[in-house]
C-alpha cells in the first residue's frame, strides 16, 4: 500500500473518523456497533486491504476493554475457543494470499461481496439471539459439545482474518453459556484481544498494514477515545432497544451499498 492511498477527500476522513468513533463505542459497551466498522472501511479502502487497515484500531479498542473488564474473563472458555479460532486465522491467511496473488480487480470484487454476504449472516444470527438464549449448548453431550466449539471457533477464526466479522458468531456462543454481565463482557473483550494480536502478523505479511497505514491508524485515535467515552454515556442514558434497532438499520444498508454498488 502506498501513501497515496490514504490521502482522502475530505468526506473520506469524515467516513474515517466516524468509522473510528463506532469501534470506539462497539469496545466500550455497545458491542451491537462492532458490525458497522467493517462495511464503512471497506466503502474507503479496497477490500483487500480494508481489513488490515481496520485492524490496528481494533487492537486499540480491545484494550480499552481489557484493561475496564479485565478481571472478569472466563479463562475455561477461552481456552476451550482459541485453538480452533488460531486454526481459522491461519486457514484464512492462506485464502487471503491466494487471492491477492491473481488478479486484483477480481480479488477485492470477491472480497467485497464475501464481507458484505458475511455482515448480512451475521446480522441474521442477530435476530436469532432470543432463541439461542432459550438454548445451552454447556448441556449438549460431551462430542456434541466439542463439535460446536470446534465450529465456532473455525468459522470466528476464518471470519475475523478475511473481514473482522466474528463478533456476532462469538456472542450467541457466549450468550448460551448464560455467563453474567461482566463475564461475558470480559471474556468477550479477552477472546477479541488476544485474536486481533495473533492476526496482526498475517495482515503485515500480507501487507495490508505497513508503516503509512499505522500513520493512517494514529490519526484516528482520538475519534475511537471519543467514541468509548460516548459509549459510556450512550449506554446510561439511551434506550438500548430502539438504539440497537438503528445499529441493525445501518449495517444492513452498508452491507447493500458494498454487495450491489
Amino acid at each position: 500500500m502506498s501513501e497515496e492511498l490514504f490521502a482522502l477527500s475530505p468526506s473520506g476522513w469524515l467516513l474515517a473518523c466516524f468509522c473510528a468513533l463506532v469501534v470506539g463505542m462497539s469496545k466500550a459497551g455497545l458491542p451491537g456497533l462492532g458490525s458497522l466498522a467493517v462495511p464503512l472501511m471497506a466503502m474507503l479502502f479496497p477490500p483487500t486491504w480494508s481489513s488490515g487497515i481496520l485492524l490496528p484500531l481494533l487492537v486499540a479498542g480491545d484494550f480499552i476493554g481489557v484493561y475496564h473488564f479485565k478481571r472478569h474473563a472466563d479463562w475455561r472458555l477461552l481456552l476451550r475457543l482459541l485453538p480452533t479460532a488460531f486454526c481459522g486465522i491461519v486457514t484464512g491467511f492462506f485464502l487471503m494470499r491466494h487471492l491477492l496473488a491473481g488478479d486484483l480487480e477480481r480479488a477485492n470484487h470477491i472480497v467485497k461481496v464475501c464481507i458484505g454476504t458475511l455482515i448480512l449472516i451475521l446480522l441474521f444470527f442477530n435476530l436469532l439471539k432470543e432463541a439461542v438464549l432459550k438454548f445451552d449448548f454447556d448441556k449438549l453431550p460431551g462430542v456434541w459439545n466439542w463439535t460446536l466449539v470446534i465450529c465456532f471457533g473455525l468459522i470466528a477464526g476464518i471470519t475475523t482474518q478475511l473481514a473482522n466479522a466474528a463478533g456476532p458468531f462469538i456472542n450467541i456462543y457466549l450468550l448460551s453459556m448464560r455467563l453474567p454481565k461482566d463475564n461475558f463482557v470480559g471474556t468477550s473483550a479477552w477472546y477479541f484481544c488476544i485474536l486481533n494480536c495473533c492476526k496482526l502478523p498475517f495482515m503485515i505479511g500480507l501487507g495490508s498494514i505497513n508503516r503509512h497505514s499505522l500513520c493512517f491508524n494514529l490519526k484516528l485515535l482520538p475519534a475511537l477515545v471519543v467514541g468509548a467515552l460516548l459509549a459510556i454515556f450512550i449506554s446510561a442514558k439511551m434506550n438500548e432497544k430502539h438504539f440497537s434497532r438503528l445499529v441493525f438499520v445501518l449495517t444492513f444498508f452498508a452491507a447493500l451499498k458494498l454487495l450491489f454498488a
